[in-house]
C-alpha cells in the first residue's frame, strides 16, 4: 500500500485506503459501468478501472465530480458510515433549514436539543 500515490504524486491518505471498494459499490447500486460513469465524472474509463483497482486515487476535484456522478456525498466515498456526519435524509433536511430565517432556524435547533436531550434521558435511564 505504500507504494500507491495520488495522481500528484503525493502518497494516500490512510483514509483513502477503502476508496476502491467503495467507488465500486457506489457505482454497482446505481447500475452504471464503469465507462458510465467515467463519462459522467469527465475522467476516462482507465482511470475508474485504476481507482476501482486501487492503483490510483483521484484529485479532490476528480473526487467532487464522481461523487455528483454518482449523486452522493464525496463524504460517502471516502469515510466510512461510522465516521461520517448525518446520514443522507437528515443532511438535506439541514441544508432546507439553512435556508429559513434565523428565528426559524433557532426553532428547529431548539426542537432537535429538546429531542436529543429526551434521547439522552431514556438512555441513561435504562
Amino acid at each position: 500500500m505504500s507504494s500507491q500515490v495520488l495522481e500528484g504524486g503525493a502518497p494516500i491518505v490512510p483514509l483513502l485506503v477503502e476508496f476502491p471498494k467503495r467507488l465500486a459499490a457506489l457505482r454497482k447500486e446505481r447500475g452504471l459501468t464503469q465507462q458510465v460513469l467515467a463519462d459522467r465524472a469527465g475522467v476516462h474509463v482507465s482511470q475508474i478501472r485504476r481507482y476501482e483497482g486501487g492503483s490510483s486515487t483521484p484529485t479532490l476535484d476528480v473526487l467532487r465530480q464522481l461523487a455528483i456522478a454518482l449523486s452522493v456525498s464525496a463524504d460517502a466515498l471516502v469515510f466510512r458510515e461510522d465516521e461520517r456526519g448525518p446520514s443522507d435524509d437528515l443532511r438535506l433536511q439541514f441544508e432546507a433549514a439553512s435556508q429559513l430565517s434565523e428565528e426559524e432556524r433557532a426553532m428547529v435547533r431548539n426542537v432537535l436539543e429538546g429531542i436529543l436531550l429526551r434521547h439522552e434521558a431514556r438512555r441513561f435511564a435504562a
